[in-house]
């Protein structure tokens, strides 16, 4: 069962202003009856300031008289009236520290999976279509040190977005369209080079 927000701060509320037994409130706030007692006789959480839960919308005041009145009863947290904000999908974050690797991770994407598109290779490292023509044209500041390394394995995004791109586009594709053809980014090729 989960309890309130601030279990001592309520426990303290309620020993203040209410008729419960330590027992009821011990159990509500997931504390132990001594720890409850403690709280009423000025031993535990001295500076801790009372919240109120009925005002926090976690308990209702009918609630608390029943309780009041049947020393066995248990009080029952309200359900939220708000809902919980759930994340978005949103563009993905990439520590500091892997920032740099992600020209190399964009440069095995295209050349190991050219057939996925600007859009989808941005949603899996988290870059912008600027960055990722600029790898593709040799343009990137920094394409000389530029190795194609997985990303994968690189941890700028799982094996299993990966394939989800790779499938989305495969389902998407015309049978008669001929594969794209991948961009290659040979070390040993002084032809390469010229680009720079």
């Amino acid at each position: 069962m989960a309890g309130p927000l601030m279990p001592k701060a309520t426990a303290v509320w309620l020993v203040e202003n209410t008729a419960l037994t330590f027992d009821q409130i011990a159990e509500f706030c997931s504390l132990h009856p001594l720890e409850v007692q403690g709280i009423a006789d000025g031993e535990v959480a001295t500076g801790i300031v009372g919240q109120d839960p009925i005002k926090s919308g976690q308990l209702s005041p009918e609630e608390v008289a029943r309780c009041e009145r049947d020393p066995k009863a248990r009080l029952k947290l309200r359900e939220p009236t708000v809902p919980l904000m759930r994340r978005t999908k949103g563009p993905r974050y990439t520590p500091v520290a892997k920032r740099q690797e992600r020209p190399d991770a964009l440069a095995f994407l295209l050349k190991n999976h050219p057939e996925l598109d600007d859009v989808q290779i941005c949603k899996l490292l988290g870059t912008t279509k600027q960055t990722v023509n600029a790898v593709r044209n040799r343009t990137h500041w920094n394409s000389a040190n530029i190795k194609p390394r997985d990303p994968v394995l690189l941890g700028l995004c799982t094996q299993t977005d990966l394939n989800r791109e790779l499938a989305i586009k495969r389902l998407n594709r015309d049978p008669n369209e001929a594969p794209p053809q991948p961009v290659h980014f040979d070390e040993d090729d002084d032809s390469a080079n010229d680009d720079y």
